[in-house]
């Protein structure tokens, strides 16, 4: 009888340990198969999934999870309000990024080159980030600025300046003042060397002055391409302008104010009777 029992307890402490060693299988195979698809970014066993579109994926959800606190935004969200030109044309300010965010999908941004890496005898590369030190009693604090664009290509466009002790912060206060300060340009042709009619160009010579710089904007001929800095073909492709005469004068490296005085000259345009 004791050696029954015996037999009983060897053959379930057998039967004991291959389950054991067949659920730490499965455990260790489960462990790799979520450590494999965290690395991808969570989508299973598709290709890995880039820094854009993880942004791009961020976005979406954080829109879907959005609770709106404005009049407005609650119309958006509901489906009453579908039109952003409809929300411009009626003076109604705008409080929420997500506003924009939900009106002009395709909405694209970019950062201006504000700030300058330090360099032998101040020759420093050019860098979005604006540094600026305040000596307190503590020792230098820092403070990082950021210029954005952000722009659809068909009319809209905002600029915004944000500041902050990071410059990942920088960057996500700046691009949320200039959703929120989004306007609507009018687009034209209005070359004398040009009988197009397709909205490629201004329809207007404007100017615009920010301090010491000020920037005049004229239409041009389909070909001609953005007669401009490269800071200033940023602000001009976000608008959608393919074509454009440009003549500055100033302190033109100063991007912080040719940025504003581009947008203050697009800006002219609808206060012009056309």
């Amino acid at each position: 009888m004791a050696d029954a029992n015996k037999q009983l307890e060897e053959m379930s402490r057998i039967v004991e340990d291959r389950k054991r060693k067949e659920d730490d299988k499965v455990s260790k195979e489960f462990d790799a198969n979520a450590r494999a698809t965290e690395r991808r970014g969570g989508r299973g066993n598709g290709p890995r999934e880039s820094f854009e579109d993880k942004i791009a994926r961020e976005d979406k959800e954080k829109l879907e999870k959005w609770i709106p606190k404005t009049e407005l935004g609650r119309m958006v969200r509901a489906g009453k309000v579908t039109n952003i030109d409809l929300v411009l044309s009626a003076g109604q300010k705008i409080m929420e990024p997500e506003i924009v965010d939900l009106l002009i999908p395709g909405l694209k941004s970019d950062t201006l080159f504000i700030g300058q890496a330090k360099g032998k005898f101040g020759g420093g590369k050019r860098r979005p980030f604006r540094q600026t030190q305040k000596k307190t009693k503590e020792g230098s604090v820092l403070t990082f600025g950021v210029m954005a664009v952000v722009g659809d290509g068909k009319g809209h466009i905002g600029i915004g300046y944000g500041r902050a002790a990071e410059t990942l912060p920088a960057k996500e206060k700046a691009l949320r003042k200039a959703k929120l300060s989004i306007t609507k340009i009018q687009l034209g042709c209005a070359s004398f060397d040009c009988s197009c009619e397709e909205n490629h160009s201004i329809p207007v010579a404007v100017e615009g002055k920010c301090s010491s710089v000020t920037v005049k904007l004229m239409p041009a001929p389909q070909g001609t391409g953005l007669v401009a800095n490269d800071e200033l073909k940023k602000v001009l492709r976000a608008v959608g302008i393919k074509d454009i005469y440009t003549n500055t004068s100033g302190k033109v490296r100063t991007t912080f104010n040719s940025g504003k005085a581009c947008l203050a000259a697009l800006n002219k345009i609808g206060e012009i009777r056309i």
